[in-house]
């Protein structure tokens, strides 16, 4: 039997006081079945947070989810920390907006470092009050009281003793904490409770096995795709041939053969739906559509560079103390002794998920409408579809159920706004899931972009000067948290106009040099609304584009002044940490100086070593990669990856280690196969064989993972750190195995072989 489904009824069995959730392997129940006697969400409610059951368990109320990596049992660890619970007695209810407040969803690897923060002093807090309590009951001092697993008992006399079940179980805690009044990632609270000391720590450190394995191996885990509702229908789109066109007329007697098929037509937005998903799928390529005539709206791919390079600046920024002291950046260039420059290219990318999207919606106008997502952030999709359906965000709940993947922006937010349109539409539960050239060709993707970098020399070939300038399609031409219709396909396809952002971005690290300008320039987008090429967050978002631009360009300037690689980032870095994960990588890869490329060769093979490093957010990585080039071919290979990492302390370090690996293998994907490919009409990368990525026979050799446990810093998070500096360490890890310099990804046997020749 499911292992949810046996948590569940042994919660009940046992008069737990806990939220009747969709959970993966459970069939969809009423919406507010179990809800009626828990106090409404408040963030300032210790109760939003955190409960202690009739039996003694706890159950943490988590305004996030994991989307692969175990968040949930790290969070569960810090908990179980503050409680002095095991961890197989503390439970992390999730990604629900019926039971959690909105912490932000999975989001800029905040999962632990600001959500479960959150938990972590709330749980704090729920100990104080529960010692307190204890001391009341005892009548002993609170400071004479020690607790071990959830047992409360007096250290001079230790026959007096409670549970915490006995304190409390089966009721909710009528306390507030100090919210800091924002909602999304950056909530937090605070309380009077003392949060543990490191060398009391007995769970942090650990890593008990994760809950979610079994049900995705065994098959017994239900996904979002899954979910079936009493006379639910199934929708699909029928999407143009040329982006940006609209439907003129809709032929429907070209599907009167297939039984209860009804087209939905709105604008731009069409599509059909039917009892049975077959007969919607073949409705969707049935239907006979006249298209308007619309200009073909994307320039020819291989001028998309000179587009970027050519087009007009729609937002300018950057970041420095010279930012605004441009007259100083070229003062600096022009008393340079030697001025060295490169330009680096980087393509669109999609997610290309394991599978479509897909979205269940219920709309009760007079009731709760609920929202069943594959989102990574289902507070905010259920807020878009509120929005959407002219409801207010408390008569939707969105709920998180485990989809294909995303990091970042893919298409479940499209996915949750179709079946919303859909389920308005015809007065019914709709489940709405894209087909696969559809998720792949429609979803957002990753902004392509120019990076051009400048150094300047002394004579001694110190750099005085160092400027970084990117020009790039907008990072958040939708934005990633779905809160808002204008940021779904769907919504701009039934005429809600774009918002975009109009923002980009700069690499991260601590560099010290005596001018260092870092700026960038948005363009507009080639389609204003409903392109597929609208650009978003793909996982570290930004982070292996631009610091695969930067960290080449460390590496060129380290040859041109006849400097080792390592020893001129350890020169020229300022923070110890991140001197130390550099120093790290080396040790533990074996590292080799070299001032050139030494052009390691046995037959046709050739093997190089490269490094990169980055920071993101706190945490520091420094990636040393190691390849083979065959010379004949010209594919490559990621031979050996070590990875020195440092985010602060490390809760559980097999889920650190495994996510660290996980963004190894996704980033070696994007160094060397990754590129969206598109027409003047419309996207043409519309499936793994139009849109290949790494495959298991090329996956990474061995990964080596060093990790620095700081325990008195707090955890920075981790999820996407590590993907940051991947790239650009292939990159130079090709250049020292071929003496090719590569500024233009990915790295594909064809670019491996014009740069040969």
């Amino acid at each position: 039997m499911n292992q949810q489904i046996n948590r569940r009824n042994f919660l009940s069995a046992t008069g737990a006081l806990t939220v009747s959730v969709m959970m993966p392997g459970i069939a969809a129940a009423a919406p507010t079945a179990g809800l009626a006697k828990r106090p409404p969400l408040d963030p300032k409610k210790l109760a939003s947070y955190i409960t202690i059951n009739a039996n003694g368990t706890a159950t943490a109320y988590f305004g996030k989810m994991d989307m692969g990596q175990g968040t949930d049992m790290g969070v569960a660890q810090m908990v179980a920390e503050e409680l002095d619970l095991p961890v197989s007695r503390v439970f992390v209810e999730m990604g629900d907006s019926a039971s959690s407040v909105n912490q932000g969803g999975a989001s800029g690897s905040t999962g632990v470092s600001h959500g479960g923060a959150t938990l972590r002093n709330a749980a704090a807090e729920a100990r104080r009050q529960l010692v307190n309590m204890a001391a009341q009951r005892l009548n002993v001092a609170a400071d004479d009281l020690t607790v071990t697993d959830g047992v409360i008992s007096s250290k001079t006399t230790p026959t007096k003793k409670v549970t915490y079940g006995e304190l409390i179980g089966g009721r909710w805690f009528d306390s507030e904490v100090e919210w800091n009044g924002k909602i999304g990632n950056d909530l937090a609270v605070k309380s009077p409770a003392k949060l543990k000391d490191p060398k009391d720590y007995k769970v942090y450190g650990t890593s008990p096995p994760r809950r979610d394995v079994a049900p995705k191996i065994l098959g017994t885990g239900k996904f979002v795709t899954d979910i079936r509702l009493p006379g639910m229908l199934h929708a699909r789109m029928v999407m143009p041939p040329v982006a940006g066109a609209e439907p003129v007329s809709v032929d429907e007697s070209s599907i009167k053969s297939i039984p209860g098929v009804k087209v939905i037509w709105q604008k731009a937005f069409l599509g059909v739906v039917a009892p049975k998903e077959w007969d919607a799928v073949k409705a969707s390529r049935m239907l006979k559509v006249t298209w308007s005539e619309t200009k073909a709206p994307f320039v020819e791919q291989k001028n998309l560079y000179d587009h970027i390079r050519g087009a007009k600046s729609i937002k300018s920024g950057g970041e420095g103390p010279f930012m605004k002291e441009p007259a100083k950046v070229d003062e600096a260039f022009k008393s340079a002794e030697r001025v060295i420059e490169a330009t680096y290219e980087w393509p669109f990318q999609s997610h290309a998920s394991m599978g479509p999207a897909c979205a269940v919606v219920d709309y009760k106008p007079n009731g709760i409408t609920t929202l069943w997502t594959g989102s990574q952030k289902p507070h905010f999709a259920g807020d878009g579809v509120a929005a959407l359906l002219d409801l207010k965000p408390e008569q939707v709940r969105g709920i998180w159920v485990p989809g294909p993947g995303s990091y970042g922006r893919n298409d479940a937010g499209d996915a949750a706004a179709a079946a919303a349109i859909f389920s308005k539409a015809v007065g019914k539960p709709v489940r709405f899931q894209a087909m696969r050239n559809e998720a792949t060709g429609w979803g957002p993707k990753s902004p392509a972009s120019v990076h051009t970098v400048r150094a300047g020399l002394d004579k001694d070939g110190k750099v005085v000067a160092w400027h970084f300038h990117s020009k790039a399609f907008d990072r958040l031409n939708v934005s990633s948290n779905e809160s808002d219709p204008s940021d779904t396909l769907h919504g701009q396809m039934i005429g809600v106009k774009p918002k975009a952002q109009l923002t980009y971005g700069s690499p991260s690290n601590s560099y010290k040099f005596d001018v260092r300008h870092l700026s960038w320039d948005v363009v507009p987008p080639m389609l204003e609304s409903a392109s597929p090429l609208r650009s978003s967050h793909l996982r570290d978002p930004l982070g292996p584009e631009i610091h695969f631009a930067h960290e080449s360009f460390v590496d060129e300037v380290a040859f041109a002044t006849n400097s080792d690689p390592v020893a001129f980032r350890l020169n020229y870095v300022s923070d110890q940490r991140d001197k130390d994960v550099i120093d790290a990588a080396a040790k533990k890869a074996g590292w080799q100086p070299r001032t050139a490329a030494r052009k390691q060769r046995d037959g046709d093979i050739a093997t190089g070593q490269g490094i990169a490093y980055s920071t993101r957010n706190g945490t520091r990585v420094a990636v040393i990669a190691e390849v083979e080039v065959d010379t004949k071919t010209g594919k490559v290979r990621g031979k050996k990856f070590t990875v020195a990492h440092d985010c602060g302390i490390v809760i559980n370090p097999q889920l650190l280690t495994q996510t660290i690996e996980g963004n190894v293998s996704q980033a070696l994907s994007r160094a060397i196969h990754e590129e969206v490919k598109f027409d003047t009409k419309n996207v043409t990368s519309v499936d793994w064989e139009t849109y290949p990525i790494l495959d298991f026979t090329e996956r990474p050799m061995q990964i080596d993972v060093v990790l620095i446990n700081r325990q008195n810093i707090p955890p920075n998070g981790a999820g996407e750190g590590s993907m940051r500096p991947i790239v650009a360490a292939v990159a130079n890890a090709i250049y020292d195995a071929t003496g090719i310099r590569l500024r233009q990804g990915p790295f594909t046997p064809e670019r491996i072989k014009g740069g040969a020749a």
